[in-house]
């Protein structure tokens, strides 16, 4: 998959950030915030792009993408999403002083694998169930802005959460297709919200 993007630089001090977005925006897509849980309400073509930007920070430790969610669909409880590596060691409070810093973006398209039915599977949940496994999604919201923070490899096990949207095919009457991030999964932290990923195709 071709995926067209954005470069943006932000210097802070002596340290420089790399913020990567999609060249186009996401109308159809929408995180709310609901309290008990996330809501991320999409189309395929948005399932397919998150699914591409999800891959590409298992790709690009350096950088955090940013999906800037609420510029098309402003509301009290909706939300960007940052996806960043763990080891990036960026903390959340920064992110207004980075967002505003940023230049503007230099334009460029990645190449990226397609998604398959064979796509990365995902870790035995019983095997994430052990009291040792910390590679879990780690959640933080700031700036009316989610952050997921994870390993490289888990953001390539949890790709297929969007691919599977994107290849559904949905069949009247009953056109409805979900998936989420759950608590029992052993992707998430303790302390971190559910997140519930909806088709909605109109």
């Amino acid at each position: 998959m071709k995926l067209p993007i954005t470069i943006h630089q932000a210097r802070l001090g002596a340290e420089n950030f790399k913020v990567i977005r999609p060249a186009s925006p996401l109308p159809h897509a929408v995180l709310a915030n609901q309290g008990l849980r996330l809501n991320l309400s999409l189309d395929q073509e948005s399932a397919q792009h998150i699914g591409a930007l999800w891959t590409l920070a298992a790709t690009s430790p350096r950088a955090l993408i940013h999906l800037p969610l609420r510029a098309t669909q402003p509301g009290t409880h909706t939300l960007d999403l940052v996806l960043l590596h763990h080891s990036r060691q960026f903390t959340p409070s920064r992110w207004k002083d980075v967002r505003r810093r940023l230049t503007p973006g230099r334009p460029r398209t990645v190449t990226l694998p397609d998604a398959t039915p064979a796509d990365e599977p995902e870790t035995d949940p019983g095997t994430r169930h052990h009291r040792e496994n910390r590679d879990r999604f780690h959640q933080h919201l700031y700036a009316e802005t989610l952050f997921m923070t994870g390993s490289a490899k888990l953001f390539r096990e949890t790709t297929n959460r969007f691919s599977g949207i994107a290849r559904h095919n949905p069949t009247p009457p009953t056109p409805h297709h979900c998936t989420e991030f759950h608590s029992t999964d052993g992707t998430l932290t303790p302390t971190a919200q559910e997140i519930h990923i909806e088709l909605c195709p109109h």
